[in-house]
């Protein structure tokens, strides 16, 4: 059973302590172990990515994966210290994926001067592509609708609504930072759904 423990004495604990109720299944003593980090985490995330929603994703992607590996940590590391490789692990699988999907080729020119050859990617969307897409915003908007209704609003409001993080917090009732900490564990549990009933990969998701 998950202690319980009132919100109010956890922000005079430490990290440890934290860490220790996070991995009996405690979500408030991990939201607030994000609070205590979010600030730094993102920093680094725009310092790499130099983009600010990227860095929010990258940030909110990096606190999930945390989430759902908390008993995977052995504390070798201080927790801190732990986030910040999981964040900037993400800032480079990111930057990976985005050089792919900008992947311009020149070839070296040659000592007589010979012109090298400049390959672009064809962007125009083709009929069959625009469907592929649509069918997956029709596939994630079912299985939204689906999600518990906790999870369901914060997602509508944040993805189909395009409300700020500070907005859903506002409607919610809510600090930012639990706002934050809901949305990622509302992406996570929609994930996991595509993943396991439509063979959706995360990569797939981003580009819909």
């Amino acid at each position: 059973m998950t202690a319980t423990v009132p919100t109010s004495n956890l922000a005079s604990m430490s990290d440890d302590e934290l860490l220790t109720l996070a991995q009996e299944g405690n979500d408030a003593a991990f939201e607030e172990l994000m609070r205590r980090t979010s600030s730094s985490s993102f920093k680094l995330a725009l310092s790499v990515l130099k983009d600010r929603q990227d860095a929010e994703d990258v940030v909110q992607d990096s606190y999930c994966n945390a989430w759902r590996h908390i008993l995977q940590f052995h504390r070798d590391a201080k927790f801190s210290t732990w986030i910040t490789r999981i964040v900037m692990n993400q800032c480079l699988m990111r930057l990976r994926k985005t050089r792919r999907a900008r992947l311009v080729r020149l070839e070296d020119s040659s000592a007589e001067g010979r012109v090298g050859q400049l390959e672009l990617p064809d962007r125009r969307m083709t009929p069959e592509s625009e469907l592929g897409s649509k069918q997956l915003s029709e596939i994630i908007r079912t299985e939204v609708a689906r999600l518990p209704r906790l999870f369901r609003d914060i997602l509508a409001m944040r993805y189909f609504d395009e409300l700020s993080i500070e907005d859903v917090a506002r409607k919610n009732g809510i600090t930012v930072v639990a706002a934050k900490s809901r949305l990622t564990r509302a992406r996570a549990e929609l994930k996991l759904r595509l993943e396991k009933r439509h063979g959706i990969s995360s990569q797939a998701v981003a580009t819909a």
